[in-house]
């Protein structure tokens, strides 16, 4: 992922903020999604999109994401250099490394469940916490508002990634999107398809010509 400095869209005001409401419709929706799928337990094992992970791995991967965010805001004091120190591990050479894994003998029911869990714990953390908290991300030290962006991409961007994997159909809300856009990419088109832009500036597709990123960040400094 690119390191380079992010230049501010010239209205940073364009969208309302990012908050607990929407991520907790956006983990609604995505369940829902899910669930409806037919898929079988070997159809979980299929690669999610363009990911070198299958299905299962990256619904645990974002279960770890949101449980993740989470724990960082927990503290009473929260760390500012570094990761709450949780034991992190790959179930495979190559899989995702998580604290959060689903049993697999729960199936597919079980994982969603957990998904459900974690995205109830960033949820609840993002309501509760005063928005002067600050904790740190690999990306820079973010406030509530912008660990809830920052779940709100995760979890859109990686339904999509299952949701190619197993053939369903995947289209969230544009103003969802065009939230998250403005939190976390300011520097991004702000005249196009909100989805589309937020698929391509994480690199999972091309936009108006623009060629696909193979490197991207987010800017979670709070606003």
């Amino acid at each position: 992922m690119s390191a380079k400095p992010l230049t501010p869209a010239t209205t940073p005001d364009r969208t309302p903020a990012v908050t607990a409401d929407d991520l907790d419709q956006a983990v609604r929706l995505a369940l829902d999604t899910l669930r409806a799928a037919t898929a079988t337990a070997t159809d979980w094992e299929r690669n999610a999109g363009s990911l070198e992970w299958t299905c299962w791995e990256t619904v645990e991967h974002l279960s770890d994401d949101l449980f993740a965010y989470a724990v960082q805001l927990g503290p009473r004091q929260p760390p500012l250099t570094g990761e709450v120190p949780y034991s992190y591990a790959s179930r495979r050479p190559g899989g995702p490394a998580n604290a959060v894994h689903a049993d697999p003998a729960a199936g597919p029911v079980g994982l969603l469940q957990v998904l459900e869990a974690s995205g109830a714990l960033l949820v609840a953390m993002v309501r509760t916490r005063p928005a002067e908290v600050r904790a740190y991300h690999v990306f820079g030290v973010a406030d509530p508002a912008g660990f809830a962006a920052m779940g709100l991409v995760e979890t859109l961007v990686h339904t999509h990634d299952v949701a190619v994997g197993l053939g369903l159909d995947w289209s969230p809300p544009a103003a969802l999107c065009a939230r998250a856009l403005a939190r976390l990419f300011p520097e991004v088109p702000t005249d196009t398809d909100p989805w589309q832009t937020l698929l391509w500036a994480t690199g999972r597709a091309e936009l108006a010509g623009r060629p696909r990123r193979t490197t991207w960040r987010w800017s979670g400094a709070p606003q």
